[in-house]
């Protein structure tokens, strides 16, 4: 029988400093809560607002497979690998840590918020090569239907990272709705709603709850209002042997 849980918007950790005004899905940084420390191999799950001209100096990662989304401004990103590039709302930044990456990460511009997600999922090989890359899914978009923007394949559509994860985004029409059928044995789902309103195997999920199911098949999910918008990660649950 399948396991599901709502993770309400208002039970998330926060930190505000002024310059950054944070989220945490999970415990990180000085949020901790032994009953939120990851769902499968789904580390961190953090919803960022970040000043225009602020943002965070050259620090270290290692080991874990790092997925940026912008949902609204733009992001500068510089590392030691050689890249800099600026990521815009509607693109997705991989960065798989490996081995051991420096990167920063500032807001672009000077008078504007930019808001993202910064996701983290354990890898399921360690010590890679570290690498970077990043994608405009515009052209992968389709209207009340999920399309796919990340997954275990460079084959694949969208971007991918070291883990049998698949990530796909919905833009939804009030009361329209989709059967997704998970990708992988042992998977599960953990879907945040980004914009208006979802029916998600019966939970009814806002603006910022989530909803994570696992041992299915299969997660119904209904939009309860227009112009809703969601995150869906298809994630392995058992964390791998390190």
């Amino acid at each position: 029988m399948a396991i599901i849980s709502l993770f309400p918007e208002k039970e998330r950790g926060r930190a505000d400093h002024g310059w950054l005004k944070a989220n945490f899905s999970f415990s990180f940084s000085n949020y901790y809560n032994p009953q939120k420390i990851h769902f499968g191999v789904l580390r961190v799950l953090n919803d960022d607002l970040i000043e225009g001209g602020m943002g965070f100096g050259s620090h270290p990662h290692d080991n874990m497979e790092i997925v940026t989304i912008p949902l609204s401004g733009a992001l500068a990103h510089k590392d030691n690998l050689g890249n800099t590039s600026v990521i815009q709302a509607g693109e997705i930044q991989v960065m798989s840590a490996g081995t051991g990456v420096f990167h920063s990460e500032f807001n672009h511009k000077p008078d504007e918020n930019v808001n993202l997600f910064q996701i983290w999922l354990f890898p399921n090989k360690r010590n890679v090569e570290p690498r970077y890359d990043q994608l405009n899914y515009a052209s992968l978009k389709k209207e009340n239907e999920l399309y796919q923007i990340l997954s275990p394949s460079p084959d694949d559509q969208g971007v991918w990272i070291h883990q049998d994860a698949w990530f796909y985004l919905g833009d939804y029409d009030k009361d329209r709705s989709e059967t997704y059928r998970i990708r992988k044995s042992g998977n599960g789902v953990y879907a945040m709603v980004i914009e208006g309103s979802f029916e998600i195997e019966g939970q009814v999920a806002n603006k910022r709850d989530a909803v994570g199911v696992s041992e299915a098949d299969a997660v119904k999910i209904k939009a309860l209002q227009e112009n809703s918008k969601i995150l869906l990660m298809d994630i392995p649950m058992e964390l791998p042997a390190m």
